[in-house]
């Protein structure tokens, strides 16, 4: 059975934050990830985590004015130094909660500026992050996201992906496959996985359409789940749906699709 992982951003949103990782507990879950823990004090969290016997397991380096519609900085090359500034901080995070593995989000390409300019800014970015978070033992991943929801997003497919890791050229440099959103963008999705499975750190599901919980939609996951633990898939799976009707009624799934 696949090793699932509670997206404490989007799973148990009808508690407060913190309280989320004791619900996270209780529903059986081993691992948590969200999206960004620089709104709260670190070491809280990290007495969150150890309190309940949980694994953090990813969140993402900061990624601008989110509350504003900011998606990641990355490929924005006048704010190279609010990035680098930014891994520092995830490291400092990530080192304290355990967290092995950060993910990039490269955010929306920025009106105006040369695609050549944009594209060597996030080169240079992932290159330095990847290089900084090799030496505090983490691994760095970067997400195609889909731009049905995020038009403009600079990455937003797996072969894209791929080939950044290879001009980047790092070996702590790894892709994120959320299935919901390459759902989206190009289906495909098992031959997919099974071609990039060695570059790919970690995966996030949502069902396709409304982002709900697996079994809601158009994705065979009761197949899929059974696929990825043939091809030896043995990293965690992040829950990053929105609950139909509320995240402990709808864990229903788990057990009939991935039991």
């Amino acid at each position: 059975m696949p090793k699932f992982a509670a997206n404490l951003t989007m799973l148990f949103n009808e508690v407060p934050f913190l309280d989320r990782f004791q619900a996270a507990a209780e529903a059986g879950f081993k691992g948590v990830e969200y999206l960004f823990p620089y709104a709260f004090d670190k070491n809280e969290l990290a007495e969150r985590l150890q309190r309940h016997g949980l694994t953090q397991v990813l969140h993402n380096l900061p990624a601008g004015n989110w509350e504003g519609g900011e998606r990641g900085i990355a490929c924005h090359p006048d704010r190279v130094g609010e990035f680098r500034d930014g891994v520092g901080r995830a490291i400092d995070y990530a080192t304290t909660l355990g967290c092995k593995q950060v993910n990039c989000l490269t955010g929306i390409v920025p009106a105006g500026v040369d695609a050549d300019k944009v594209h060597a800014t996030v080169v240079d970015n992932l290159r330095f992050a990847a290089g900084q978070l090799k030496a505090a033992g983490i691994r760095l991943l970067v997400e195609p996201i889909n731009t049905f929801d995020i038009p403009g997003f600079y990455l937003h497919g797996t072969a894209q992906a791929i080939a950044l890791l290879d001009e980047v050229g790092s070996d702590n440099l790894f892709v994120q496959h959320d299935i919901y959103h390459m759902q989206r963008m190009e289906g495909e999705l098992a031959n997919t996985i099974a071609k990039h499975l060695p570059r790919i750190a970690h995966m996030q599901i949502a069902d396709n359409p409304g982002r709900n919980e697996p079994g809601t939609g158009e994705i065979n996951y009761a197949w899929l789940f059974r696929f990825i633990d043939r091809l030896g898939y043995d990293g965690w799976i992040g829950c990053e749906y929105k609950p139909a009707a509320g995240t402990v009624a709808g864990l229903g799934w788990m057990k009939a699709l991935a039991g």
